[in-house]
């Protein structure tokens, strides 16, 4: 834990890894048509990249961190963030789809455990009460990849070639592993036993509840997230009367909004953990409401995308403090771990369901569907809020 106030450059430096850690997983969807044109597959293949990498997120996450409980968190990232590179490199160099599949599982493998340990690691560099602020400026490198990583990926993959954009990424991911062997310092992750002591299984942790109840609350809420938001492009043309033209820039705002409503959370998180968490879920589903009511024109589209966009920004960051509140110090990896899983599950179980409800119902019931999936998720964690606490106050 640090001693000398609060950590902001080494915080940032975890944040760069996180960055070039999710650019890498999504820099495919930004550059569909030219690699399903060179591989000579369907653009719904390229898409499957996506959901094989979240797949591979799922099924490992938890084992994989389980086996390296023991090893060095510095280390660790410093590994993983090279595997990141290498996959990269070998999707850059793919000379079939089938080897740019074995590729994007490669980096699956890496990405969930990767998320295992850079929660609990920033964890670890702050006292509790500054843990919202900490997750947030870490988690403000997911922010970026969805504002700049992405965006300049891929417009470098259609300037000049998808290939060149991937090897690119590689470089980036090389430069914060650098980063991280200079400027982070190696941490001590493991709970040391009290004399007489007895090391008690995982599932007996008194604090296994809390994490479960933070985890199904990850689940409602950003599946509903992604129900609606996997499809706002099509939404917005067919039902907002936004022109094809205006959804890059639509897209951008919201990417921005969001990146204020992660700075609210930083802000509040810590002074306010439950309402701050309450209030951006009832705001989420409020603007999605307002969508649904009034979103048929570009005006009331675009605010209400920025408004949802500042109440989900601050989420993500605001549930990965609330897990490592929860959450015994012996078993933070692992309830780092499961939240990276719940967070997988959700995403690409929203596009599912997304996409039955589509076929099945039209676009415009989507947002319905969202706000509904949101609401609940707010019931879950405003009923469930004593219990959590009574597992493990903190």
């Amino acid at each position: 834990m640090s001693s000398g106030g609060f950590p902001f450059f080494r915080l940032l430096v975890i944040a760069g890894a996180i960055f070039a850690s999710v650019s890498s997983e999504f820099l495919p969807t930004g550059l569909l048509p030219e690699m399903a044109a060179e591989l000579k597959v369907s653009e719904s293949q390229i898409g499957l990249l996506v959901t094989v990498f979240a797949a591979t997120v799922v099924l490992s996450t938890a084992p994989l961190t389980v086996l390296t409980r023991r090893y060095s968190r510095k280390w660790l990232m410093v590994v993983l963030l090279g595997v990141f590179a290498v996959t990269n490199v070998l999707c850059a160099i793919a000379p079939s789809y089938e080897f740019l599949l074995g590729a994007r599982i490669l980096g699956g493998l890496a990405h969930g455990l990767f998320w295992a340990v850079t929660g609990p690691y920033a964890a670890l560099l702050v006292p509790k009460h500054q843990l919202a602020r900490a997750i947030s400026v870490t988690n403000a490198g997911g922010t970026a990849a969805f504002i700049l990583g992405v965006p300049l990926g891929s417009a470098l993959g259609h300037a000049l070639d998808w290939r060149l954009a991937f090897a690119v990424m590689a470089g980036v991911v090389v430069l914060f592993m650098l980063l991280v062997v200079l400027f982070l310092p190696p941490v001590s992750h493991l709970v040391t036993l009290a004399t007489g002591e007895i090391a008690l299984p995982v599932r007996k942790d008194r604090s296994v509840p809390a994490v479960v109840i933070v985890c199904i609350t990850v689940i409602l809420v950003i599946t509903g997230h992604n129900v609606f938001y996997t499809y706002i492009a099509p939404w917005s043309i067919q039902v907002g009367g936004v022109p094809e033209s205006g959804v890059p820039g639509l897209l951008f705002a919201y990417g921005a909004a969001g990146a204020i409503g992660l700075i609210l959370g930083g802000a509040f998180g810590d002074r306010f953990p439950r309402g701050s968490v309450n209030l951006a879920f009832a705001g989420v589903a409020v603007s999605i409401l307002l969508l649904c009511l009034f979103g048929t024109s570009v005006v009331p589209v675009v605010v209400g995308l920025v408004l949802w966009s500042i109440f989900f920004g601050g989420v993500p960051a605001l549930m990965h403090s609330r897990v490592l509140h929860s959450a015994s110090e012996r078993i933070r990896d692992l309830a780092a771990a499961s939240l990276t899983t719940a967070f997988n599950i959700a995403i690409g179980g929203g596009a599912l369901l997304g996409g039955a409800l589509l076929d099945g119902f039209g676009i415009a019931v989507l947002p319905w569907a969202a706000a509904g999936l949101i609401v609940l998720a707010l019931v879950v964690a405003v009923s469930t809020d004593r219990v959590r606490i009574a597992a493990h106050p903190s």
